[in-house]
Order: structure tokens, then sequence, then C-alpha cells
């Protein structure tokens, strides 16, 4: 079952809730610490890890498809790594329909099998805090949106890691919709002056097949609703309402049933995202479309003349 995160989590500030959750995060670090592994595996294959800090809806999948087809541009033979779990057979797709996945219960089996077929590179999709890999480069992804939100660990906020492990960092990379750039690169800097600022923006690539006459509702369940709503909002889709599901949701029948019929109600289209689109069951794909997006990275060169 996938659990919608909490709302204080995302406060610019911790409320009472986040405080007095503080002992157990403060506990979990520790425990998280101690047993963390220090015999990382060092692989001939080039390794690039594309991971987060915050949990969830930052990104990390539209970068590695990205960087997937950057790679594939400059005849750099890549492939995508991700450990299996059973909930995020959507991102599985998704990694599937761009470019080969190598999936296993262990990241390292998989990274194994991807060397075996002669990959240059391996796309590490999360992976961040699994410390029995050592990559080559470690990119921490971030959505402006949310940026830290109240700056806690788990279960008090939504980090996974003290933000000011940032300093042993070297790349971060900022997803969005441009979004409180220069006060998060201010923060940035105060953690890390050297850490390379890596910058991109969701685009959708099919918005062409949407009359911007009509009105619609949108839903998904993904990890940054916001974003989604916000990219749309900037095109020019008419949204009348729109409804938020957890990260990964499994889409049960009378809940697509609900949502056309208040879609109907309402006299509106209904949208949701490529990612969700992939969860819905067959009776429904022709009641429905997906806006498909692309991240565009800004100075796509600069960055990879750092990555590559």
């Amino acid at each position: 079952m996938n659990l919608k995160k909490p709302k204080f989590w995302d406060y610019k500030k911790p409320n009472i809730i986040a405080y007095l959750l503080l002992p157990i995060a403060f506990l979990i670090q520790i425990f998280v610490s101690l047993f963390r592994k220090t015999n990382a595996q060092k692989f001939k294959i080039k390794i690039i890890c594309v991971g987060n800090i915050y949990i969830g809806g930052t990104g990390k999948t539209s970068l590695s498809i990205k960087l997937n087809q950057i790679l594939n541009q400059k005849k750099i033979k890549s492939c995508f790594v991700k450990k299996f779990y059973k909930n995020q057979i959507d991102e599985q797709n998704l990694l599937r329909n761009n470019g080969k996945l190598f999936l296993s219960s262990k990241r390292i089996d998989a990274i194994t099998k991807a060397e075996k077929e002669n990959y240059d590179v391996v796309i590490l999709d999360d992976g961040l805090q699994d410390k029995s890999i050592e990559p080559d480069i470690n990119l921490v992804c971030f959505n402006n949106a949310n940026w830290i939100g109240n700056g806690m660990t788990i279960p008090a906020g939504p980090l996974r890691e003290k933000i000011d492990n940032l300093k042993y960092y070297e790349h971060i990379f900022l997803n969005g919709n441009l979004e409180n750039l220069e006060k998060i690169k201010e923060e940035i800097i105060r953690v890390n002056s050297k850490i390379n600022i890596h910058i991109g923006k969701y685009e959708p690539v099919n918005i062409d097949e949407f009359n911007k006459e009509d009105k619609y509702l949108v839903f998904s369940g993904i990890g940054n609703h916001k974003t989604f709503i916000s990219m749309l909002n900037n095109n020019g889709i008419k949204i009348i309402k729109d409804i938020e599901f957890s990260d990964h949701h499994k889409y049960k029948k009378n809940e697509i049933d609900k949502i056309i019929n208040e879609a109907n109600r309402l006299s509106c289209k209904l949208i949701t995202t490529e990612k969700d689109f992939l969860r819905l069951e067959k009776d429904f794909i022709n009641k429905i479309k997906f806006v498909k997006s692309e991240l565009k990275i800004i100075d796509e060169e600069k960055f990879i003349k750092a990555i590559v």
C-alpha cells in the first residue's frame, strides 16, 4: 500500500508534530550510520547514480531517461539499473519504454549483468543511500517546489539524510518549472560552495493534442502532483479540478469510475501523466489522455561536460 506523504513535511517550518517525531528521526539517523556498509563495491563499468535526499517526486526517472537519450546520441552504450519494488512497476515500464533496463532485488546483481553485456555506462535510478555500491558520479535531485520541505529527516520531515550531507556530493540537480531558484541556490551554496548546480525544466511534448478551449479534470499519483499541475497551467490548460493520489497509486476500477463521473458532471475532459496512464486498466485507456513530458536541461552542454 502506498501512503500519501504528510502535509506537514512540506511546511516551510517544522510544526508541533514534526518536533514530537524528532527523537524518532534522530534514532533512525543513528541506526543508519551504525549499520551503513563501508565496503562499497567498485565496478569497471561507469556508474552514474541519479538519487535524492528528499523522498519521492524529485525527477530521478525523468533525469535518468534524459541522460540516457544524451548518451545514446553521443554513441555511448548506456542502460538503466533499478532495484525491483513490486509497487514501482509503472516506473520500471517507463524506463523499459526508453531504453534497456536491468532489474534485480539487488542493485549489485543488475549492474553485474550490465557489465557482462558490455555496456559503457549504467544509469542507476535511485540508490544514493545504497552504500554497497561506489558510483563514479552522484547526482542529487530535488524538486524546486518542495526543495527540502520542513528540513527534517524521516519521520519528522521528508529527508532521507540531513541537508548538511550535501557537502559530501559534487553535483545537484534542480527539477521543476524554474521556481524558487535563486533562494534555493543560496541555501545550497551555504552548505557546499563548490557543488555543481544543474537545472532542469519539465516540458510537455504532446501538448498540441489538447484543445486549450476545453476544460479539464486532472489527476495523478506521482511524487510531485503540484509540479505537474504547474506545467499544465504554464501551457494554457484550463484545469477545473485536480485530484492527487499517493505516489505509485494502484487505481481501482471504482476510483476511475468516480473520476470519470466527476468529469462528466463538470463537463470536463480527463488528463493524467504518462506514468499514471501505464497503471490504468485497458477498459479506461480510451477515456483518458495523458500528457507526455520530458526534462529539458538548462545549459545542457555544460552539464554533459561535467558528467561524461
